[in-house]
């Protein structure tokens, strides 16, 4: 596919100033992680759906746990075949067919005339989900300038959280309609703009490198970059990176050191999920319920809540990733969290049986929030972007994008189940042991990879530093 108008235009790009330039960037990467608003709106859309799902279908937890889990298997999937679409047709293109999924998926689940379908129109959100989660964050990683990727990736991590309150806000106002089939086909409208404005995101320049169309690649650099020299110096290293070899699963066979990232990214996708952020976010209302809120909507109001916590607290993130650095706001994250879940266990245990203690209990659940959506929420993806090499760079992705949905999908499957057996007080108590021992990780494993090139990093990764020390 020919593609030299976009060499013509680079001359026109090369006599542009950095203040001109930086607003591109800035635009690539909004609308890159728009995918990010629909990620959002169909983890936070099923909490507040469940319900009157579950009144209208007349069915038990186990199936609401299927309609809930359905969605993460369509996303492991989705990862699966992530991976060889974007190194195939490219990264933008691989995120217009996830934001195609998402508009037929959305469509299905609002028109679902049984459980069962409305479990197949989940499973084709979740592949949509999927291609979405292992992509964005690697477009983003591969068109950001090194000082701001942090920032930049975590703005896909912003966008989440606004989809998830977005979900939550339009949850509570169709629920005084008692219309479930109108929080699940609203996400149809986000989903088109999506489709529209990813076709005129540019290609990412390293994924055309590894194709050879070298000229089209500094064609895009230009268009994104302050000055002729940055352009040249990110080339240079674009090009010396690009080794003839092994790559994919042949350099997961050869070589120890991608092995070792591999299974970083996917210990670190393990993480995240186990925090019990998933947990709050796919049955808030079941929690709140537990806490002493009666009626559904005061359930759902208390929901938002949540979701408009993790989205100020993503600021958070994007204003101190690429100052402090990735390792302490870890630290900061997994400590907050911890707090919150064994204080709310203790309130769930004593018993919330009085107005204070009932608003005492949704405090400790949003410190909670504010804690994930600060660290653990954004980083993960960040670092799971970074510390990949270029030849394996999608398998690795792939590897930890999958297993963030598997181990999601347990969760979703398993909670109201662990609930029943443990209670809320053991649940929540588990969860605060769980972000101890991953501050323990993140000082032994986890690199500082604040301020250093892609091409740096996994130079430090084939010569054999420890993982902590990737970064360095």
């Amino acid at each position: 596919m020919a593609h030299a108008p976009m060499v013509d235009r680079s001359k026109s790009f090369a006599s542009d100033t950095p203040a001109r330039l930086v607003p591109m960037v800035w635009f690539t990467c909004f609308l890159a992680a728009l995918a990010g608003l629909l990620f959002g709106l169909d983890i936070g859309v099923i909490s507040g759906a469940l319900p009157f799902i579950a009144r209208d279908f007349q069915i038990d937890d186990s199936m609401q746990e299927w309609i809930v889990s359905s969605m993460m298997f369509g996303a492991t999937i989705g990862a699966l075949t992530a991976g060889m679409m974007s190194q195939k047709l490219g990264r933008k293109y691989a995120l217009m067919v996830g934001a195609a999924l998402f508009v037929v998926g959305s469509l299905l689940a609002a028109a679902a005339w049984t459980p069962t379908v409305l479990i197949v129109a989940r499973v084709i959100l979740g592949l949509a989900v999927g291609i979405a989660s292992f992509t964005a964050p690697l477009y983003l990683s591969e068109i950001a300038p090194e000082r701001v990727r942090g920032s930049m990736i975590s703005m896909y991590q912003l966008m989440i959280t606004i989809g998830i309150l977005a979900a939550f806000l339009s949850n509570t106002a169709f629920s005084y309609l008692q219309s479930w089939r109108w929080m699940l086909g609203v996400i149809t409208f986000p989903a088109l703009g999506l489709l529209l404005g990813v076709m005129v995101l540019p290609r990412s320049p390293r994924w055309l490198a590894t194709k050879e169309r070298f000229e089209e690649a500094q064609s895009v650099l230009r268009r994104l970059r302050g000055s002729d020299e940055e352009v040249h110096s990110e080339m240079t290293e674009i090009r010396a990176n690009l080794k003839k070899g092994a790559s994919g699963w042949e350099l997961f066979r050869q070589s120890p050191a991608f092995r070792r990232t591999v299974a970083l990214g996917m210990v670190l996708q393990v993480i995240q999920q186990f925090t019990g952020i998933n947990a709050v976010m796919y049955y808030a209302p079941r929690i709140f319920d537990m806490a002493g809120f009666a009626s559904t909507e005061a359930q759902l109001w208390s929901t938002v809540s949540v979701g408009l916590v993790n989205v100020l607290a993503t600021f958070i993130a994007i204003g101190l990733v690429d100052r402090w650095g990735r390792k302490p706001i870890l630290y900061t994250g997994f400590l907050v969290m911890g707090i919150g879940m064994a204080i709310l266990g203790y309130l769930l245990n004593m018993g919330t049986g009085t107005a204070s203690m009932q608003i005492f209990a949704v405090a400790m659940l949003l410190v909670f929030v504010a804690g994930f959506a600060m660290s653990a929420g954004p980083l993960i993806w960040i670092l799971c972007s970074e510390i990949q090499p270029q030849a394996g760079r999608d398998f690795g992705i792939t590897c930890s994008t999958v297993t963030n949905w598997a181990t999601n999908m347990i969760i979703g499957a398993y909670f109201l189940t662990t609930l029943n057996t443990l209670g809320g007080p053991g649940t929540f108590w588990a969860f605060a042991a769980l972000n101890v021992v991953f501050i323990l990780f993140t000082l032994f494993y986890v690199p500082e990879t604040r301020g250093v090139s892609l091409e740096k990093i996994e130079q430090n990764l084939m010569q054999g530093k420890p993982l902590s020390k990737l970064g360095r």
